[in-house]
This record gives structure tokens, C-alpha cells and sequence, in this order.
């Protein structure tokens, strides 16, 4: 009975389409990742573009078919709500990380792109404050594995030549 049981949730599984993600696909050979050796979001892109792609990642950028520059990171936290007595109720979370994928001579593979990330937490005076900064740390590397995952797929996405922008200037001059 168990084995009929498999074999059918096989058979659903195969039907519908299902498939494992598997290796990512981008479109060069190479990659410098300019954002600093000790910093999180580094470490955890270049596990995943290591892990999960056949891109290899170079430590020195004269190597690199394309160079991912980080522009910038920013996180931050706001008051969402209030209760009835003046207390804040709710906080949100925001991440917001800014780069751009280039070649070597500074054409782009991505022009300057913006990802930004939101979550909202729930505070109350009465619960341990410790495990409410804990609770915060965990949305933030939540979201860091979101804005990881959001970059590897714009990665996979970009084209496989830089684009080139000739100067409007030029093209009118020859007119």
C-alpha cells in the first residue's frame, strides 16, 4: 500500500510540472563581487553564486568577465503603530541594497538597480526587550537571504554582452 502511495505522489508530482530549481544560468564565465570580505551580504552572495550557479568567482577584478558593485546598503526601522496609550505597537523593518553589474571597461550588464525589503514586527513593553531585538536580527538576515536571492535572479537574467549607450551627441553629428 505504501509503495502504490509513492508511486502515485510521484506520478502528481511529475504531471504538474514540478521541478527542481537546480543551477542557475549567468551569462558569464566570471564574476568579481565588490562588496567587502567581511561583510554578510557578501559572504552569503558568493556561497550562493558558488553553490548555485557554474559562475566562478574571482578575487581580483582584471580577471572578471563582469564586476557586481555594490552602490549601497541601507537598513532601517520606523514606527508603524501606536496603541490607545501613546505606546508603539508595530515597527517596520526596511532594507534597501542599490548595485549594478559592469564589465571591466564600465559598460553595463545591469545599470544600477534598487531592491528593497519591508517586514513588519509586532512590540509590546510587557515581552523581554532582548527577545525582541533577536527577533529583529532574524528578520534582517531573513531579508538579506531575499535581497540574495532577488539579486541572483536579476543576475541570471542580464544580458549575455554589456549593454553599450553611444552618446546622443555623436549619433546627431553624423545626421
Amino acid at each position: 500500500m505504501r509503495i502504490l502511495a509513492i508511486v502515485v505522489l510521484g506520478l502528481a508530482t511529475a504531471a504538474c510540472g514540478f521541478q527542481l530549481r537546480g543551477q542557475a544560468k549567468l551569462p558569464f564565465e566570471t564574476l568579481y563581487v565588490a562588496i567587502p570580505e567581511i561583510s554578510p551580504l557578501g559572504i552569503e552572495l558568493k556561497r550562493n553564486i558558488i553553490a548555485g550557479t557554474h559562475t566562478r568567482v574571482v578575487n581580483d577584478p582584471a580577471q572578471a568577465q563582469a564586476i557586481l558593485d555594490l552602490v549601497s546598503e541601507e537598513r532601517g526601522k520606523s514606527i508603524l503603530s501606536f496603541d490607545t496609550a501613546g505606546r508603539v505597537r508595530e515597527f517596520q523593518l526596511r532594507y534597501r541594497l542599490s548595485f549594478r553589474v559592469r564589465d571591466a571597461r564600465g559598460r553595463d550588464y545591469l545599470p544600477q538597480s534598487e531592491i528593497r525589503v519591508t517586514r513588519d514586527i509586532s512590540f509590546d513593553d510587557a515581552q523581554q526587550v532582548l527577545s525582541k531585538e533577536s527577533e529583529e536580527q532574524l528578520l534582517f538576515r531573513d531579508m538579506q537571504k531575499d535581497v540574495v536571492e532577488q539579486i541572483l535572479r536579476r543576475l541570471a537574467a542580464a544580458p549575455a554582452e554589456p549593454i553599450s549607450f553611444e552618446p546622443a551627441a555623436k549619433d546627431a553629428a553624423t545626421r
